[in-house]
């Protein structure tokens, strides 16, 4: 394909309505815009031929917090801001991707081990999601890819599950005819993230990302998840996902990360177990004792969190399923309630002065009432809050969170129904 035809294509609105799928209709003008910058800095880049534009998106966790690394269920979905790139084949074996913002990374496709001087760098995620697909036996080869992205970094919204997405799309799609299923480019993913990236993550971040929609998700077999695609329209119901960044660092929370998978499997192991998925309450309240005693009091309670919150998820999908927006709205209150009381992930007790997420929550309760409901979004412990707030109530919402955090603190996402996708 020729740039300037699809640049063209793009400002006579030919491609509109393959927007307005992906994103709210009242951005399409937007995103035409957008993707012809992405296409002139393709061009100024590498040339004038490419071979398609690809797009992943953010995610929001609805329910079901930590418990994917448990092998618990979950209920996510993908948001309308994403990653864009335009890419095309190079026959060098080179990887080439320069990120705006970032700059230019390159390595080759021949050139796949881990290596742990990469830990945490975007380098990481692009050879491991490379070795990801070998080992699967599908094809790989050299690229090169322009990219844009509106999921900021630390935001809470998955912006290295939705860069991990869009590189196994890009793969997908540019050396297998678009074979690789989403499930597997979300595995692929977190195989990127585990062993190259060096982060022990679970497996949600990443499927939210490359199914898209709304989804509940059961990883009792991490190997093969069982996944299920819900409708919800916010707006029917007359709410609004409101997602503040609370603007605490994440320096430093390793320890406090690692800790929560930690502290669960060692009441796992209590009873000879690798995760909490097969513990019944009944186990955990009859050898209450004992277990505090071996694991430590924090570690009961975050197991206690773990069988209430992967049962609440499924309840979750369960009512939205039926069409029961009131009764998810009590479980989406009590899931945040138990995160804060049992799980115990609004801040750091290494930093008791700084609790970003705590005075979030503590001004939503106060701004909204009985019209909205707000919690603690993903990791935690520093990061975002999400709240679903009723349309009427969004703009005061929104005004008294960046009060609080500083303006574009506070943003009203869309739902977005498609995960990892070629958009040309």
């Amino acid at each position: 394909m020729w740039t300037r035809e699809i640049k063209g294509d793009i400002a006579e609105e030919q491609l509109d309505l393959r927007f307005a799928r992906i994103y709210p209709q009242n951005s399409v003008p937007a995103q035409r815009s957008r993707y012809i910058h992405i296409l002139d800095g393709y061009e100024k880049m590498f040339g004038d031929t490419f071979d398609g534009l690809f797009s992943a998106p953010g995610r929001t966790e609805i329910g079901g917090n930590h418990t994917d690394h448990q092998q618990g269920c979950v209920v996510a979905a993908a948001l309308a801001c994403d990653a864009v790139a335009a890419a095309g084949v190079r026959d060098d074996g080179l990887v080439k991707v320069w990120s705006e913002g970032y700059g230019m990374i390159e390595l080759s496709a021949e050139d796949l081990e881990v290596r742990t001087g990469e830990y945490g760098s975007t380098t990481a995620l692009i050879r491991g999601v490379a070795a990801g697909m070998k080992e699967r036996g599908y094809r790989i080869g050299g690229f090169q890819a322009y990219m844009s992205s509106n999921v900021l970094g630390g935001s809470g919204l998955s912006s290295s599950a939705a860069f991990e997405t869009l590189m196994g799309v890009i793969i997908s799609e540019l050396y297998n005819q678009g074979k690789v299923s989403p499930v597997e480019i979300a595995q692929i993913g977190q195989y990127a993230e585990n062993r190259y990236f060096g982060k022990p993550c679970g497996l949600m971040d990443q499927m939210a990302c490359s199914v898209g929609g709304v989804c509940a998700i059961d990883f009792a077999d991490p190997q093969e998840p069982t996944v299920e695609k819900i409708s919800l329209d916010l707006f029917r119901y007359g709410y609004c996902l409101c997602i503040t960044n609370t603007r605490g660092s994440h320096a430093d929370l390793t320890e406090d990360y690692a800790a929560v998978p930690e502290e669960m499997r060692a009441v796992a192991r209590f009873f000879g177990k690798e995760v909490l998925r097969d513990i019944r309450l009944e186990q955990l309240m009859g050898s209450a004792a004992e277990i505090r005693r071996e694991c430590g009091d924090r570690a009961w309670l975050r197991a206690f969190h773990f069988i209430q919150e992967t049962g609440r998820a499924k309840e979750e999908a369960e009512a939205l399923k039926r069409g029961d927006f009131h009764r998810f709205l009590e479980l989406f209150r009590a899931s945040g309630d138990s995160s804060y009381k049992y799980l115990q992930n609004v801040y750091t007790t290494r930093d008791v002065e700084h609790q970003n997420i705590a005075v979030g929550l503590a001004a939503s309760e106060a701004v909204l009432g009985t019209e909205g409901v707000a919690r603690v979004h993903g990791g935690g412990f520093a990061g975002t809050i999400q709240a679903l707030v009723r349309n009427e109530k969004a703009t005061e919402y929104q005004i008294a969170m960046n009060r609080l955090f500083g303006v574009g603190s506070c943003e009203v996402y869309s739902i977005r129904n498609d995960g990892g996708v070629r958009v040309v």
